[in-house]
């Protein structure tokens, strides 16, 4: 992760974390710290904030009488941590998330679970209709402590190249 510290006064710094497009280069892989324990009470406001109303998410009961014999965490909340994750390395300087593509589930997730995630960088490319910006596509893949991959995707993020990001611009 790259982390600038701009002189904004005497003696007065700010910091700034994030990647610019030049920064990026195919095939590196940055492993996201720190990573999360997720909580019951995690899994349970998210579910019930975002109306999920499937009963494997919060009902005990229930879930005690499926395959996996205990609640499992919203995948949608993985989705989010993960992703949340990655913003330091990926994102902070981003302009927009272009899309999410191939998400893939691949393993169960249980509060109490510890999750980490990294991300592989795929694709570098120069925005054809935004000179000051560039197109970075990453696969990033969500790991449990014990190294069982429960999620993977891959998202395309458009990056601002050095001197055009919002923290580069006077004042901010």
């Amino acid at each position: 992760m790259t982390i600038d510290r701009k002189q904004v006064g005497p003696n007065r710094y700010r910091e700034s974390f994030g990647r610019y497009f030049e920064d990026f280069k195919v095939g590196d892989v940055y492993e996201h710290r720190p990573g999360r324990t997720i909580s019951e009470a995690d899994n349970t406001w998210f579910t019930l904030l975002t109306m999920n109303n499937h009963p494997l998410h919060f009902d005990a009961a229930y879930a005690a009488k499926t395959e996996f014999g205990r609640p499992l965490v919203n995948s949608c909340l993985t989705l989010a941590m993960v992703t949340g994750m990655s913003v330091s390395d990926l994102s902070q300087k981003a302009v927009a998330n272009l899309g999410w593509d191939k998400v893939r589930l691949t393993a169960p997730v249980f509060a109490g679970d510890t999750i980490y995630a990294e991300s592989e960088v795929l694709e570098v490319r120069e925005s054809k209709s935004r000179p000051t910006q560039g197109i970075v596509t990453v696969r990033t893949t969500g790991r449990k402590t014990d190294g069982t991959v429960f999620m993977s995707y891959e998202r395309a993020i458009l990056v601002p190249k050095r001197g055009h990001a919002v923290d580069d611009v006077a004042g901010y």
